[in-house]
């Protein structure tokens, strides 16, 4: 799949400014960021992207002392193994439990679960906020011997993690058939052999399951829209776990959920990136 590159120009530049236009435009279709010296880089499929819509959000950014301007261009094909080396991808410590880091990192701290993913293209490392806050919640719940679903899997670290921590039988679905290719290899990289991976969307979730554990880390659009066909492959007394959306996002995301029979436990926010936790009860 090809990319569109997107650089956000923020005037004065801050920290909070970029979170806002990460959340706005994830909403057309964006799936990653990255800082730049003046702002942020955001990436999206190249059918997904709209100029007009990405205007037409930015005009009532919500900082009215800040100016906001974007230029972008069609992404050139690279080794993404060697400019995430080069520029980003950092090894990933949550909670000094779980460490991330690719097969070129060589200082990196050890971690009772320490999953190693080769990225290969700009997505899908785990430093982005909402993946962190499901991480935690996985490092926190017993997983021993439950089925799993991983909506929406990247890279599938979320899914790897889950494997790790005792899980018995787990599903990664992604839309992208690159996420499917690089999930394989690191299922390869980690030793691990029960997790199955395909291309798909929710519809493809009629013949899967039933799980215990559901966790869709998508945007707010997405899960409110499919929300109703993961609840049907739920059984009695399982979790799932909605990341990535903002926590202002969270009443609307509870509404939808409690409207469909779930029941929420908890929720983790950091940098208002926001996760939540419901139980299907009988």
């Amino acid at each position: 799949m090809k990319y569109i590159e997107v650089s956000f120009t923020v005037t004065p530049q801050s920290e909070t400014a970029c979170d806002i236009i990460a959340a706005l435009v994830a909403e057309l279709g964006f799936e990653s960021f990255v800082p730049s010296d003046n702002g942020t880089v955001g990436y999206v499929p190249i059918h997904l992207y709209d100029e007009q819509s990405i205007s037409e959000v930015l005009a009532d950014f919500p900082m009215p002392d800040t100016t906001v301007t974007f230029t972008s261009c069609e992404m050139e094909d690279k080794n993404w193994n060697e400019e995430w080396e080069k520029n980003f991808f950092e090894p990933i410590v949550v909670d000094n439990r779980c460490v991330i880091h690719s097969t070129f990192h060589k200082d990196y701290p050890e971690a009772l679960y320490d999953i190693i993913i080769n990225p290969q293209m700009a997505f899908g490392t785990g430093h982005h906020q909402t993946t962190r806050l499901i991480i935690s919640y996985l490092l926190d719940i017993d997983l021993t011997g439950k089925t799993v679903l991983d909506m929406g899997c990247g890279t599938s670290i979320l899914a790897i993690l889950a494997s790790m921590r005792g899980a018995k039988a787990l599903t990664a679905i992604d839309i992208d058939e690159w996420c499917v290719n690089n999930s394989v290899d690191n299922f390869a990289l980690n030793n691990i052999d029960n997790i199955k991976v395909f291309q798909g969307d929710a519809s493809s979730l009629a013949t899967e399951g039933p799980f215990d554990i559901i966790i869709a880390n998508i945007n707010r659009n997405i899960l409110l829209a499919d929300m109703q066909y993961y609840v049907a492959r739920m059984n009695e007394g399982a979790e799932i776990y909605f990341s990535g959306f903002y926590e202002s996002d969270l009443p609307m995301i509870q509404a939808e959920a409690e409207r469909l029979g779930l029941t929420f436990l908890s929720h983790r926010v950091e940098k208002e990136w926001t996760a939540a936790q419901f139980v299907l009860r009988g």
